[in-house]
């Protein structure tokens, strides 16, 4: 799943080496973080939010029923997490 992620983003984004995943798996759930440049976010975001909606909607579609479920975050490289 983590391959198709790194597709959708790839296809949005212009500064390629400089994205970041960190993946957490929790109980029942894979956190998948995507970090970008600050130039990249909009960019891979969307007007409203529509293009990361379509992401998270088709990495939805896309996982079995049996699996975990597969959460996506969109944060800004320096973006302080709290956790």
């Amino acid at each position: 799943m983590l391959d198709l992620i790194k597709y959708i983003v790839e296809q949005f984004a212009e500064d390629k080496e400089n994205i970041e995943y960190a993946v957490v798996e929790k109980d029942r759930v894979i956190e998948v973080t995507v970090i970008l440049t600050p130039s990249d976010m909009g960019k891979v975001i969307g007007k409203q939010g529509k293009i990361a909606k379509a992401m998270r909607t088709i990495v939805h579609s896309a996982t079995p029923a049996s699996s975990k479920k597969y959460v996506v975050e969109i944060r800004e490289r320096g973006e302080v997490t709290a956790q």
